[in-house]
């Protein structure tokens, strides 16, 4: 199975965004880290595939380095164990159970289907929970390069965590959004 899939949108006869949906419910292919890779630049095509379950989004231009060095930042992340290999955060409601080791995510029990910067980003709030984690912080630490400008990458890869968590997006019991500042686990 691939490590990471670099997709992109306008194949000859083809959807990339259909096939990034197919990837994503793919039994053995839906924790695979796509990268799509495409001239349609609009903030729009990025939200929408985003939103259908790509880690990251280049548009063109660009270069081969920047794609090299992405793809070279996510396996830095791969590799990277933390030195805890499970932890329970009980909630309100519900109880949360990050896996590390496996990287397996559970919720009141039930297994939820992360994608790897989903569980990145659950990974790092989890670690600082209670704390705030500036916007930028969570660039460096899930997407490995720094905010330069801004975009909705963060904020959409969010809302799709705090849905598959269960978490309302208006009340959240889990994922607490501090404005002009970043994102706390609570």
């Amino acid at each position: 199975m691939p490590d990471v899939i670099l997709l992109d949108l306008m194949l000859p006869g083809l959807d990339g965004l259909e096939i990034c949906k197919k990837i994503r419910n793919h039994p053995k292919l839906f924790n695979t880290v796509i990268i799509m890779i495409t001239a349609r630049g609009d903030e729009i095509d990025k939200v929408v595939g985003l939103e259908l379950g790509a880690d990251d989004y280049m548009s063109k231009p660009f270069s081969v380095r920047e794609v090299i060095a992405r793809i070279k930042a996510i396996f830095r992340r791969i590799d990277a164990k933390g030195s805890n290999t499970s932890l329970n955060i009980c909630t309100k409601n519900d109880s949360l159970r990050i896996d590390y080791e496996t990287g397996e995510v559970f919720v009141a029990d039930e297994k939820v289907n992360l994608s790897y910067m989903e569980f990145k980003l659950l990974e790092v709030l989890a670690h600082n929970r209670g704390n705030i984690v500036q916007r930028q912080e969570l660039f460096r630490q899930v997407w490995g390069y720094e905010l330069v400008e801004e975009t909705r990458t963060l904020d959409v890869h969010i809302r799709k965590l705090r849905k598959k968590l269960g978490d309302d997006e208006k009340y959240p019991n889990l994922i607490e959004t501090v404005r002009g500042l970043g994102y706390k686990l609570k």
